[in-house]
């Protein structure tokens, strides 16, 4: 539906009112204020994301004020920065335990999706004991004993899943893809020259008005690769993209049927057909039986083109979203539709499907099954096709599963590289697409077993004399390659006091996350298997205190026990200090970012979030390579560059300032490049006012 005149010069007054607190006063008549612009938008709009700042801001301007921060920890929950709620829920927990009867619940919600899965279970457990005392208990802030304990079976396979991992490496597909809006639904030709994905970007749409949540409609973008590098990508164009919301679902094998999502009929595939002079043609529907009165939502196709998987929400199913097969009857229609049965669907939803080239390993999203969270990927092997017959569904695991929705993933002809959208610490804005490398650590061959006879051919003897038996030689079994344990510990720098912190610990260059273990008080234990030394990344970020970034040397594993301890001091947010932003890589002589650069900048971003009083300015510094002005004005584009990403995000401008400080205030002798320069050219933030 288009968003109308009206609403439009409404959101625009109400942005123009928006005046976020600066500190961390309180003002009841502020927060009072705030609310009601909030509620006004969600009155008039579906623009959560305009509504929940505005909310968050009179949550923090009245902290005691219980409805404001109940609205913006639910908020966060039905949008993005879901941990965020936490903060919101627990003000009320602490002053008002009894304001809903679900507010343990949505406490534990909170946590499960911020990882910190133990806290989860204690207040999924405090809200089961409270309904288990009022089992009749029939009000609308009741959530169902089924639900909390599917809940608490999550949290528990999210342990398991973060402390063994899989080695993938999850690396953002680049700013030529993706955006600072939603990027999703990745699709590729055959030889991944050419990807089709759907996006929300204001750039290039093909409309220029918003839908109801303040957001451009879905467009279908397509960008090619060349020279092993992909091009700025483009909207694909008429007749694809109308003015409204349209979406890509599959590209057919062979690259030439488009399979496309539109709202008709409650949601329906289309397809359409590329010409010889490669245009697309206007989109129809499924011919056959597939589309129906309810909602079918994902299709894939098999590499001869004679069965289709998709999901509908159809009656007759297990679940509100099942997964369907058809097959072509005669001609072109598809007439055989049959469920794919309870090896693949649950009670929960099933979306998704992707069926791999060789049609023998089918992967689809389910929010059921042995999941951390939201839909997790599985994947599961054709046993025997006549009788429809599936392996045991096998969840992909973590890294690419959370406790979020993971959906829509597809991969290459030959297997080796996948890819999939997901909101990640490395993203440019909310979902990116990411491609996702399998890897499998190198195995360390085992030394040969001391003491091992060697055997040789025999030679004719004459009759040996016999003897007392001799003991056969033991045989040594060589040992196992024991997982080296990394201890990180958390405390405030001034108190030595532990901190609870989000912590990650991944390799620097494939990017392959470390199994964690949260041994609660501010230590995590980390377990290493790379035999190799490598270098890894160390992320820590606490609210109230600066973000760290470190790049650590750590030994590999090897058949010995090995513990390695390592004690991470966090500066509180205190006027004065600065931190230099390490992680943050510009074009050469330019004043924009490289794709790897977003993480560091998403943990700036973050750190904004939660410290809502924060005021910093972003400075900018250079070697003295290049002319005193050239330095200047480019030191100063950079630092405006900071400023402007956290701006775009949301973040109010009055609360950075950036400044361009040229070759002025170097850390090092310009004299050496390694030791001088490098150190430099940099970035930093300093506190202004918290």
């Amino acid at each position: 539906m288009l968003m109308n005149v009206r609403v439009i010069v409404f959101l625009a007054l109400i942005v123009a009112m928006y005046k976020p607190a600066l500190a961390q006063e309180q003002n009841k008549e502020q927060s009072k204020l705030y609310m009601e612009q909030s509620d006004l938008i969600m009155a008039e709009t579906k623009a959560m994301d305009d509504a929940r700042e505005l909310m968050v801001v009179a949550a923090n301007y009245d902290t005691t004020n219980i409805k404001a921060n109940f609205e913006a920890g639910h908020m966060h929950l039905l949008t993005i920065n879901k941990e965020l709620a936490v903060k919101f829920f627990l003000r009320i927990y602490r002053q008002s335990p009894n304001y809903r009867f679900d507010l343990e619940y949505w406490i534990a919600n909170a946590y499960q999706y911020g990882f910190k899965f133990d806290k989860a279970i204690d207040f999924y457990n405090r809200y089961k004991a409270k309904l288990s005392t009022k089992p009749g208990y029939a009000g609308k802030d009741k959530v169902e004993m089924k639900e909390v304990d599917r809940r608490l079976v999550e949290c528990a396979n999210g342990k398991e899943f973060v402390a063994n991992p899989k080695p993938y490496s999850i690396t953002n597909i680049g700013r030529e893809i993706n955006s600072e809006f939603e990027d999703y639904a990745p699709v590729l030709n055959p030889n991944e020259s050419e990807i089709i994905f759907t996006t929300r970007r204001r750039e290039g749409n093909t409309f220029e008005n918003v839908a109801l949540d303040n957001k451009p409609y879905e467009d279908v973008f397509f960008a090619d690769k060349s020279g092993g590098s992909w091009q700025r990508a483009k909207n694909i164009g008429p007749p694809i993209n109308t003015k409204y919301s349209d979406s890509n679902l599959m590209l057919s094998p062979d690259g030439n049927t488009l399979f496309i999502y539109r709202d008709e009929g409650n949601g329906d595939i289309f397809q359409s057909i590329k010409g010889s002079d490669g245009k697309w043609s206007e989109p129809k529907p499924l011919p056959g039986i597939i589309n129906s009165s309810y909602r079918e939502s994902s299709v894939s196709i098999t590499s001869d083109g004679k069965t289709l998987y998709f999901a509908s929400e159809r009656p007759g199913g297990f679940g509100g979203s099942d997964i369907y097969i058809a097959t072509k009857g005669n001609g072109n229609d598809w007439s055989r539709v049959k469920n794919a049965g309870t090896n693949i669907n649950s009670e929960f939803d099933e979306d998704g499907p992707f069926i791999t080239a060789d049609a023998k390993t089918l992967y689809f999203s389910s929010k059921g099954k042995k999941g951390m969270g939201g839909f997790d990927i599985f994947k599961t092997e054709l046993l025997n096709p006549d009788k429809n017959e599936w392996s045991e569904p096998e969840n992909i695991g973590y890294p690419i599963n959370t406790p979020d929705d993971d959906i829509y993933f597809v991969t290459s002809n030959d297997g080796k590289h996948w890819y999939y959208s997901s909101v990640r610490d490395e993203g440019l804005g909310y979902t990116d697409i990411y491609i996702i490398t399998p890897t499998e650590e190198p195995k360390k061959t085992p030394e040969v077993a001391a003491n091992e006879p060697v055997k040789e051919e025999p030679k004719p003897e004459p009759e040996p004399v016999k003897e007392d038996p001799k003991p056969e030689p033991v045989k040594e079994t060589p040992k196992k390659i024991q997982p080296l344990k990394y201890i990180v510990s958390v405390v405030d720098a001034d108190s030595k006091n532990p901190l609870d912190a989000k912590v990650l610990l991944q390799g620097l260059k494939d990017k392959t996350v470390v199994g964690s273990t949260d041994q609660g008080n501010g230590t995590i234990e980390f377990s290493i298997v790379s035999v190799s030394a490598k270098d890894y990344k160390l992320t820590v970020e606490r609210e109230g205190y600066v973000f760290q970034t470190l790049t650590l040397k750590i030994a590999g594993a090897t058949t010995d026990a090995q513990t390695v301890n390592k004690t991470v001091e966090m500066n509180k947010l205190v006027v004065g200090t600065v931190s230099i932003l390490r992680n943050i890589y510009f074009d050469f002589a330019k004043a924009s970012f490289k794709t790897e650069s977003y993480g560091e900048l998403n943990k700036l971003e973050s750190m904004m979030r939660q410290n809502p009083g924060l005021q910093v300015e972003i400075a900018g510094h250079t070697d003295f390579i290049g002319t005193k002005v050239f330095n200047k004005n480019l030191s100063q584009l950079r630092a405006n560059a900071v400023k402007n990403f956290l701006v775009n995000k949301g973040i109010d401008t009055r609360r950075v300032k950036a400044v361009g400080y040229g070759e002025d205030r170097p850390l090092a002798s310009n004299d050496d490049e390694k030791e001088g320069r490098e150190i430099n050219r940099r970035v930093e933030f300093k506190v202004l006012s918290n």
